[in-house]
């Protein structure tokens, strides 16, 4: 059953082939055989996942069974659910119970999905292996030496092993994408504001946004009609109508315009992931597609911006866990002063530290303008690459990530070599937009990712331009090896 999309599991559930407390046993069995090896959950909710079987068992009997109901998923770990533990990967919050669900997280109860737990993930969602958790790395379930990606890397390891049917995750510069190019999964980031943040535990506020971690784009649009949507809770939340996602999925591709960036080809990229995108490219234009060549010319500027923003949001967004109100507490302080140094010295991580400091001199009086002033100004010129793309062109293509899953510890310790993971993700985050990756042809037994850019709030767009691949080719159906 493990192998099966979220519509064909629904569709067994409501023929009565088994029970959602059955299918979630099955689920249980598999995080009890193999979480060990994978380290992919942070915390298994066995005896809730039951009861809420049950309740979805009832639901179905009763003829009110929504796609998801019974539907066994997982939770990153950023997202607060009520009574279950939080942590966010850190030391700094392994004592913290969570007192209410997330936006996300009630939305996916009253659809009646069953949560199997909350899954690993880089600390506070800074990192781009899933090697930063205070709970360990996570690792690839494709080649067990390597990373699965980051921050998601928990929930894309869970998916592609089998060990739920779909999992959230958040992406703050690439954190669903590149992992789920590194595992071959669909990942799909929503445009800002599509997805209510409230109950995410915040890294930077202006480039978060939650987002499905499936098997396939039917399965994200199925993901993301439940998740998407306006929440008076969250002040960046965007009051837009919802349309149906999986009404367009079939629609004809004939006199689709595809961008692709020539910033993005060549250069550092692995020539055999070159030649794997192009491959999807040419399925593309069998289906009626035209290529086109755009330029994005302040590509390169994106990564050093993001690490101006995003760092100085942090350092705004983790000065509440000081020790006083609640996460890690150091013991026995002098003083208070003493208790904010020691317990945020003992309860953060080193990638964390490291971004707090330079998000804290950036915003300093004597740098801000030199810093932070100018990359929003950058920033707001990759968004004006996009808007001038998409005169041209409805989507772009290009590369997930430069290279396929490296090995645990490789880039471990040369940040900026780590930070380079993401560049072709950020711009994504920068300007706001949906982001999409999906598999394409592996190299050398690992998992390629497509990325697909569409315009603001045109998910539905893409997830129509993936599920057509996902008709024509297979590539998204492989599984690893010893988790068929």
């Amino acid at each position: 059953m493990h192998n099966k999309t979220i519509s064909e599991l629904a569709q067994g559930l409501r023929a009565g082939e088994y029970s959602s407390v059955e299918l979630t046993k099955a689920y249980l069995d598999r995080v009890s055989r193999f979480n060990a090896a994978l380290n992919s959950y942070v915390t298994v909710c066995d005896a809730t996942a039951l009861r809420e079987a049950e309740q979805a068992d009832q639901r179905i009997k009763a003829g009110d069974a929504s796609v998801l109901t019974g539907i066994p998923i997982a939770h990153k770990d950023i997202f607060c659910t009520d009574g279950v533990k939080t942590s966010c990967g850190s030391k700094m919050l392994d004592n913290f119970i969570a007192p209410y669900d997330a936006h996300v997280v009630s939305l996916f109860k009253q659809a009646g999905a069953v949560m199997l737990g909350k899954t690993n993930m880089d600390e506070f969602a800074m990192g781009s292996s899933n090697e930063n958790s205070f709970y360990g790395p996570v690792h690839n379930p494709w080649r067990s030496g390597s990373v699965p990606g980051g921050s998601s890397g928990g929930s894309a390891a869970a998916v592609a092993a089998g060990l739920c049917v779909a999992a959230t995750g958040t992406d703050t510069g690439g954190s669903i994408r590149q992992p789920a190019a590194f595992c071959g999964i669909t990942g799909l980031k929503p445009t800002y504001g599509r997805v209510s943040r409230y109950g995410m535990i915040a890294f930077a506020s202006s480039l978060d946004q939650g987002g499905p971690m499936t098997k396939t784009a039917e399965d994200a649009a199925a993901m993301l009609q439940v998740m998407a949507g306006f929440d008076t809770r969250d002040s960046t939340s965007a009051e837009q109508p919802v349309p149906d996602y999986s009404a367009t999925l079939n629609d004809d591709l004939s006199g689709l315009r595809i961008g692709i960036p020539k910033e993005y080809l060549g250069g550092g990229l692995d020539p055999a992931i070159e030649s794997s995108i192009q491959l999807a490219l040419e399925a593309y234009v069998r289906l009626g597609a035209e290529l086109v060549e755009i330029s994005l010319p302040n590509t390169e500027l994106g990564v050093p911006t993001y690490y101006v923003v995003a760092p100085a949001e942090c350092s705004s967004n983790l000065s509440r866990f000081d020790g006083v109100r609640y996460g890690h507490r150091c013991s026995d302080p002098k003083d208070l002063e003493d208790l904010y140094k020691r317990s945020r010295g003992e309860g953060f991580g080193p990638e964390v530290k490291r971004r707090i400091m330079v998000g804290t001199y950036a915003l300093s009086a004597g740098y801000y303008d030199a810093y932070y002033l100018k990359a929003q100004k950058i920033r707001h010129l990759i968004s004006d690459d996009f808007r001038e793309a998409f005169k041209q062109v409805d989507v772009i293509m290009g590369p997930t990530a430069p290279s396929t899953a490296f090995g645990i510890g490789e880039k471990a310790d040369d940040p900026v070599t780590m930070y380079l993971s993401d560049i072709y993700t950020i711009a994504v985050n920068l300007a706001g937009l949906p982001g999409m990756s999906i598999p394409v042809q592996p190299v050398d037994g690992m998992p390629v990712g497509l990325q697909l850019i569409g315009n603001y709030f045109e998910e539905a767009k893409l997830l129509n331009v993936a599920h057509r691949l996902q008709q024509e080719t297979d590539w998204h159906s492989a599984t690893p090896a010893g988790f068929e």
